[in-house]
């Protein structure tokens, strides 16, 4: 059985619970360490071993870094409380720099995969800040043995181009084993009337909110929007003022995972996937957590062309791709939405295998195994077979 540290960059992450699920799942013996948003509620870990390092802050790269150099510095410390691992799976660039550090402890040198599900802005810049970012990327990566994503466009436009160890591309799919009911969209049994719109996870695109908000202002109601999750505040002028002075945005605050999805989903017709967060860069590239959750459960998803999210669902033949979100755009695409038309399109979701949307135990098996270095590692979309 092997023994996996998971260094994570906050350790209350809903995401972060479901990769260790999926380590003990396929077989592995867990332990976490990492960093603790500042307003974030203690973690909730299936583990034994969870150690908080410091205390971070959304939207503060430096400070992350600057703490991320303290704990790679008191390794010696407080590595002296872990099991030696066999294998240490550092997520995000800040933890790849501990678990450098991390590798000098041991007689014994653990493998290293590096988990890089998204591309901070300040490394895509072009210009020395971006160059000095990529190239810390690069020198921490070679005592990488695997690097681990979730959408082949940041091998396409980031690790293809400027090197990288083998590459395990991991969907970011619903993971859930214990959770047999799924949602059904409501258009399937009943007239959508009104139209609902749900915006669900990590709220950080201050343009998908405005845009919302007007949309549903100016088709008076025609459509309702549901906001669920929790907001980046520091991304938005005022959110929960915004929300709380529309008609027709209706934010319910954070839900549980994975328990909450199917009553969430079965609210609404359409799931929003669409960020601007890191626009024509990281949010061209990734596939959200929303896109997996929202079509394991029904919901229609909508998509912005020149998008990986855009190109998936049209891969499957599914769901409605906008050129932009202007208001004009989604006055226009939801003004003319009959009822047949938002049934047709919630069939052809129902209709699709629910295994391109929902992580199984056989690829946590295989995750374990290509961690450990025991398979070929492939970098395919299984959707895209």
């Amino acid at each position: 059985m092997p023994k996996i540290l998971y260094l994570v960059h906050n350790l209350s992450d809903p995401s972060v619970e479901r990769r260790v699920s999926m380590f003990l799942t396929g077989g592995a013996e867990v332990q976490v360490a990492g960093f603790r948003r500042g307003d974030a509620p203690p973690p909730r870990l299936p583990v034994e071993t969870v150690l908080e390092l410091d205390i971070t802050h959304d939207g503060r790269m430096v400070q992350r870094l600057a703490a991320a150099v303290g704990a790679a510095w008191r390794a010696p410390v407080w590595a002296k409380t872990l099991a030696t691992p066999d294998i240490i799976v550092a997520r995000n660039l800040e933890m790849l720099g501990v678990a450098n550090r991390l590798l000098q402890l041991w007689p014994r040198r653990p493998r290293l995969a590096y988990e890089c599900l998204d591309l901070h802005r300040l490394m895509l810049r072009q210009d020395q800040i971006g160059q000095g970012m990529r190239a810390l990327e690069q020198r921490l990566m070679r005592n990488a043995d695997l690097l681990v994503t979730s959408s082949p466009a940041f091998l396409r436009n980031h690790f293809s181009i400027h090197g990288s160890p083998p590459t395990l591309l991991v969907e970011n799919k619903v993971f859930a084993p214990s959770l047999a009911e799924l949602g059904t969209n409501p258009a399937l049994v009943e007239a959508p009337d009104p139209i609902r719109v749900g915006w669900f996870g990590a709220l950080r695109c201050r343009k998908s909110l405005a845009a919302l908000d007007a949309v549903s202002r100016q088709l008076g109601g025609r459509i309702e929007v549901e906001l669920r999750g929790r907001p980046a505040l520091t991304e938005f002028d005022n959110f929960h003022g915004t929300a709380e002075a529309s008609p027709h945005l209706h934010y319910g605050g954070p839900y549980r995972y994975p328990d909450d999805l199917a009553t969430l989903y079965s609210r609404v017709h359409f799931v929003w996937a669409i960020d601007f967060f890191e626009e024509g860069l990281n949010s061209s590239w990734l596939l959200p957590n929303r896109l997996y959750e929202g079509c394991l459960n029904g919901a229609i998803p909508i998509a912005l062309a020149g998008t990986e999210t855009a190109a998936f669902i049209e891969r499957l033949g599914i769901g409605i791709v906008v050129p932009d979100i202007a208001v004009d755009t989604l006055t226009a695409l939801f003004g003319t939405m009959t009822a047949a038309r938002v049934r047709d399109l919630a069939a052809a979701v129902a209709r699709q295998d629910k295994r391109l949307f929902r992580c199984e135990e056989q690829e946590c098996l295989e995750l374990v195994r290509q961690l450990a270095g025991h398979s070929p590692v492939a970098a395919e979309l299984e959707a895209a077979a």
